[in-house]
């Protein structure tokens, strides 16, 4: 217990930093102040998130999540792919618990991190339904058709756009939270991808971004050579 006392120290002034970032209701805070509990709890014995970050998970990771959810205020369906410690799908799910109609769809192959976020969803009566398979299968496979599709520290936009592919045909939103690199992985995704997209400032970081797809289709062949010449 005393190991844990610098940390809950350090998380009170690390969670006012990010509600003032990304403030919420009191049902929402409640829920997400439960959930940090149990992921520090399950971090003892799983390695959810990177030890590193713990004193700053909610502005690292919490906040994080929650400003997307203002980037598509309409959005009911979620599919959240790569889920691993719920981020940034279990946070959108406490923060849209209250708002009829909202399903979070969590992706994780990961055994341990899916009984985590299962546990995690039971637990607060989250509208989140865990999905412990590969990504390629779910979206494959996937019948409905979700508002929007996020991931976050998954995967190279390129890659990323491969697994959201089924999704994004369809019509789909994708909301991909992005680091210093984005314009690099932008220009790597275009040599393969017709990107329709925009780049919004991250609230948590100002070397983040987020990119908010609206369509993404794959080149032909023989395309490569323009997608190079737009971006010379």
């Amino acid at each position: 217990m005393k190991a844990r006392s610098p940390a809950r120290i350090d998380l009170a002034a690390d969670r006012a930093r990010a509600l003032a970032l990304t403030p919420v209701s009191r049902e929402t805070l409640a829920r997400l102040d439960e959930y940090v509990d149990l992921l520090l709890k399950w971090q003892q014995r799983t390695n959810l998130i990177a030890p590193a970050t713990i004193g700053h998970v909610w502005t690292r990771h919490v906040a994080d999540s929650l400003q997307l959810s203002a980037l598509a205020p309409e959005a009911r369906i979620w599919v959240d792919l790569g889920s691993g410690a719920g981020f940034p799908g279990l946070v959108l799910a406490c923060a849209l618990a209250d708002t009829v109609g909202t399903r979070v769809h969590l992706v994780e192959s990961n055994a341990k991190k899916a009984a985590f976020l299962r546990e995690t969803a039971r637990a607060l009566h989250l509208p989140a339904l865990v999905h412990a398979t590969r990504i390629e299968d779910f979206t494959e496979g996937f019948a409905d058709s979700p508002d929007v599709v996020t991931a976050r520290a998954l995967a190279p936009l390129t890659r990323l756009l491969g697994y959201a592919e089924p999704l994004l045909k369809k019509g789909v939103q994708g909301l991909f939270p992005k680091g210093q690199d984005v314009e690099a992985e932008l220009t790597d995704a275009s040599k393969c991808w017709k990107i329709e997209a925009v780049l919004v400032p991250s609230k948590t970081s100002q070397d983040s971004r987020i990119v908010v797809v609206r369509a993404a289709e794959r080149r032909r062949s023989g395309d490569e050579g323009r997608a190079a010449a737009e971006h010379t």
